[in-house]
């Protein structure tokens, strides 16, 4: 039942096309009898009277717009909240305890290294914690010896001596193992003659990208195994054109857009180059933006909308007076008279809010075909 009246609208439309044209076609035959109209003017287009409830016409005057800039742009991590995670001690790879797509948190281990010299700090860790607590109960008991008058002064001070040596050791060795991410260097003292030294996470965020395997000889300090990023914000890098630099300004809102969902992201312009490139002469600018869902990916191709302002005393017509010949140039229909329509080429700029921006072309006092300039466009080609 549904497809027949789908059936029966579409001829009734294609009907009253065909009616449309054929009318035209008379009008035109007409003009062209009374000489009315030369050659020089054939792109004038008549409709008859009984078609122009088909066509509703615009009155073009100056109208406030609103000034929408559309950068393209790609999607960058945000470099403040990105870190490589970098070995501190040198040793093969004993195992990896994350992968990429991972979230960890700060403190967490992500690999496991066997260091020989991680092995030499651990065993100068043990000797100064057995060396200070023998240098402690040397120190008591010759205070003891010291109150009863059992051992001379000198013997104590080289006791209290020693135990300070010991303690400065001790330090020495804890602030070792400290550096190379040891939280309490006393839990090591339960460990293998060969423990493994944990890599842990600087910051908490998504693993975003591995360069180490299992058995790879990390070098101490140099050897980057992980990238981690909070992916709950990304930057997205746009260029902006020279003659839009007035409009952006650090601070402004932006709204992000992508071809991979329909949902639209939050940002802000955080920083502005302080050169054109030299190739393009366009500026860098950088959008901080909000990434729920971390749906946003490094490299994504984005749009970024900026609202840059008003443009006054704009030039501007409805979206759907605006129509492209074979060459996809655009025009609009532009009364020339009793039912009386030509075709004028035009420069469009931006759209907005269903107004698009004429930038030259149209004139105030213009009226242009609106509603119906589609039907108008299709019954003037099957006159042709």
């Amino acid at each position: 039942m549904r497809n027949q009246f789908k059936t029966n609208i579409a001829v009734v439309l294609t009907a009253s096309i065909l009616a449309f044209a054929a009318a035209c076609s008379r009008e035109q035959a007409k003009v062209n009898d009374t000489g009315a109209k030369s050659s020089s003017q054939a792109s004038l287009f008549t409709v008859p009277a009984d078609q122009m409830g088909h066509v509703q016409l615009y009155d073009v005057e100056p109208v406030q717009l609103h000034r929408v800039l559309r950068l393209p742009g790609a999607v960058a991590y945000n470099a403040f909240k990105t870190t490589p995670v970098i070995s501190a001690i040198g040793g093969p790879v004993a195992r990896i305890a994350v992968a990429p797509g991972v979230h960890v948190t700060r403190g967490q281990p992500m690999l496991y290294v066997s260091s020989p010299d991680f092995s030499q700090l651990r065993a100068t860790y043990l000797k100064a914690t057995t060396t200070a607590a023998v240098a402690d109960k040397n120190y008591a008991r010759a205070q003891d010896l010291y109150q009863h008058h059992a051992i001379a002064e000198k013997d104590l001070l080289d006791a209290e001596s020693a135990r300070t040596q010991a303690d400065a050791d001790l330090q020495t060795a804890e602030q070792s193992l400290h550096i190379l991410g040891v939280k309490d260097p006393r839990t090591i003292t339960k460990a293998t003659a060969a423990p493994e030294l944990p890599v842990l996470a600087p910051i908490s965020g998504e693993v975003v990208d591995q360069t180490v395997a299992p058995g790879q000889l990390l070098q101490a300090g140099q050897t980057q195994c992980f990238t981690i990023s909070d992916m709950s914000t990304v930057w997205v890098i746009v260029n902006v054109y020279q003659s839009d630099l007035a409009y952006v300004h650090v601070g402004d809102p932006v709204t992000i857009e992508t071809d991979s969902y329909p949902q639209k992201f939050s940002g802000k312009i955080s920083y502005l180059a302080a050169a054109l490139d030299p190739n393009s002469h366009t500026l860098q600018a950088r959008i901080v933006t909000e990434n729920p869902g971390e749906k946003l990916k490094k490299d994504m191709y984005v749009n970024a909308i900026v609202q840059a302002g008003t443009i006054a005393n704009a030039i501007a017509v409805p979206d759907a007076a605006v129509l492209r010949n074979s060459e996809n140039e655009p025009f609009v229909y532009v009364s020339q008279g009793q039912n009386q329509f030509a075709q004028r080429q035009i420069n469009v700029g931006q759209s907005t809010a269903g107004m698009t921006q004429v930038k030259q072309g149209l004139q105030p006092g213009d009226k242009v075909v609106a509603q119906g300039a589609l039907f108008l466009q299709f019954a003037n080609t099957l006159q042709q």
